[in-house]
């Protein structure tokens, strides 16, 4: 029972992960007009930079510090669902929706 003042705060957060994940994915499924395409198209390409980009920092570290290379799917993944969430905030706040 001490320790649920600490379970509480990691079940928000990984319920809030869920829902961005889930979010992301249904934005990507979803049809619109064209200014919500390009929208989607820009944040699903800077997001695909980021993750690229992080990927490759990866590999270099790994590289340098001759370990293995090995990645957390789920930290990837919530990564990519919050990076795409904010840039699609900020292109739907820089286009308009």
């Amino acid at each position: 029972m001490e320790n649920l003042h600490i379970l509480i705060p990691f079940v928000l957060f990984l319920i809030l992960l869920i829902l961005l994940d889930g979010s992301m994915i249904l934005s990507l499924l979803k049809q619109g007009d064209e200014r919500r395409q390009l929208m989607v198209w820009k944040a699903s390409t800077f997001t695909l930079l980021v993750l690229t980009l992080t990927f490759i920092c990866d590999i270099v570290r790994s590289i340098l510090h001759a370990e293995p290379m090995t990645i957390n799917p789920f930290v990837k993944l919530s990564t990519t669902a919050i990076m795409y969430t904010i840039s699609l905030l900020y292109f739907k706040k820089q286009y308009g929706d």
